[in-house]
C-alpha cells in the first residue's frame, strides 16, 4: 500500500464506509493484522500514540464498542478518557455542539462518538476539528463493526472477493446492515439479504444486493452468515407477530445452517438475543467466530486510531 494512501488517512473523520476507497479500506485491515500480532503479546503496549488525547463520548449504552476503543487507544499509548453522559452536562441540557466544544478545548486529539441521532457524527466533523470516529450514529452507519466484520471474515477465509454473504435480521433499523452492505461491495463480495418485510427497507436497489423472500433462500450455499439483533424495544410496533413467531421463521439454528456451506462462519454483532435471531448451540458451535469478532475489533479500532492521528502503518 503507498505511503500517500496512509497519509490520506491522517486527520481523516471515520463517519460513513462510503467515503472510503476500497484501498484505503485494505489499508486498514492490512494494517489491523500487524495490530492484532501486538494484542496477543504479553506486553499489550506499544509507544505508537504516545501523547495523543481520545475521548469516547457514548450518548447510547455500549459494552463491546466502547471498551474496544479505549482498550485500542491503551495499547497504543494514547490517553484515553470515557465520558458518562449520564452523569454529565449532557443531562443539564447542555447542547452536542457545546460539549463537543468544551471536549475541543480540552486539546483531544480525537472524539469516538455513538449517538442516537443519524447524522450527528458528520456533524460532530464539521464543527470541531479533532477526528471524529463515529460509533454508531441512530439507524445511519457503524464503520468500525463493518471494517471488524470484514477482517473476520478474511481472517478465516483468506480473501474477501468473490464471497456469498448473507444479513439476516433487522435490516431496516440497523447501522450494522448499512455499514456492512457499504463495506462489503468495495471489497467485492456479493450480499445477500433476508428478514421480515417490515424489517426491510422499502426500496433498495443495489447491484451486489440480493433481496430475499425466505431466509433460506439468502443462506443457500453462502460463505458467511451474519445475524443482525432483533431490537425487542421496537416490538412495540408490532413490525413481526411474535418472538416466537420470528425464531421459527427467520431465526439461525442448526437446521439452516446446513444449507450453507460447510465451512460457514457465522457472525453476529452483539448483543445477541439467544433463541431468537439465533440459537445457543450456533452461538457456541464451530461455525461460529463471534468472540474473533471482539478481539478483531480492538485490532481495526487500533488500525482506525493509528491511519487517523498519525496516517502511517504500526513499526514493529
Amino acid at each position: 500500500m503507498s505511503e500517500n494512501t496512509a497519509t490520506a488517512l491522517s486527520g481523516r473523520s471515520v463517519t460513513a464506509l462510503e467515503n472510503f476507497s476500497s484501498k484505503e479500506i485494505r489499508l486498514i485491515l492490512d494494517t489491523a493484522k500487524e495490530m492484532k500480532k501486538i494484542i496477543q503479546r504479553d506486553i499489550k503496549k506499544v509507544p505508537t500514540l504516545r501523547g495523543k488525547a481520545i475521548v469516547n463520548l457514548f450518548f447510547e449504552p455500549s459494552t463491546r464498542t466502547r471498551t474496544s476503543f479505549e482498550l485500542a487507544g491503551k495499547y497504543l499509548s494514547a490517553d484515553v478518557v470515557s465520558i458518562n453522559t449520564a452523569s454529565s452536562s449532557v443531562v443539564k441540557g447542555e447542547s452536542l455542539r457545546d460539549t463537543l466544544y468544551t471536549i475541543e478545548a480540552m486539546g483531544v486529539d480525537a472524539i469516538v462518538m455513538r449517538h442516537k441521532a443519524e447524522g450527528a457524527a458528520d456533524f460532530a466533523s464539521q464543527v470541531v476539528k479533532p477526528v471524529i470516529i463515529n460509533a454508531g450514529d441512530g439507524a445511519h452507519a457503524h464503520p468500525s463493526q463493518a471494517l471488524l466484520d470484514l477482517f473476520t471474515i478474511e481472517q478465516a477465509k483468506g480473501r474477501l472477493e468473490g464471497l456469498k454473504v448473507a444479513i439476516i435480521g433487522d435490516i431496516l433499523h440497523s447501522r450494522v446492515a448499512r455499514s456492512d452492505i457499504n463495506g462489503m461491495l468495495k471489497m467485492g463480495v456479493e450480499v445477500h439479504l433476508a428478514g421480515p418485510k417490515t424489517l426491510m427497507p422499502r426500496f433498495l436497489d443495489i447491484k451486489g444486493v440480493h433481496i430475499h423472500d425466505r431466509v433460506e433462500e439468502a443462506i443457500d450455499n453462502a460463505d458467511v452468515i451474519n445475524v443482525l439483533r432483533i431490537q425487542l424495544e421496537r416490538q412495540q410496533a408490532g413490525l413481526f407477530p411474535s418472538t416466537r413467531e420470528y425464531a421459527r421463521i427467520f431465526g439461525i439454528n442448526d437446521d439452516r445452517l446446513r444449507l450453507a456451506k460447510e465451512d460457514v462462519l457465522v457472525l453476529h454483532p452483539g448483543p445477541q438475543n439467544k433463541g431468537l435471531e439465533i440459537s445457543t448451540a450456533v452461538t457456541y458451535g464451530e461455525h461460529s467466530a463471534i468472540r474473533d469478532q471482539v478481539q478483531n475489533g480492538v485490532a481495526v479500532r487500533m488500525a482506525l486510531l493509528t491511519l487517523t492521528l498519525i496516517g502511517k502503518k504500526q513499526q514493529d
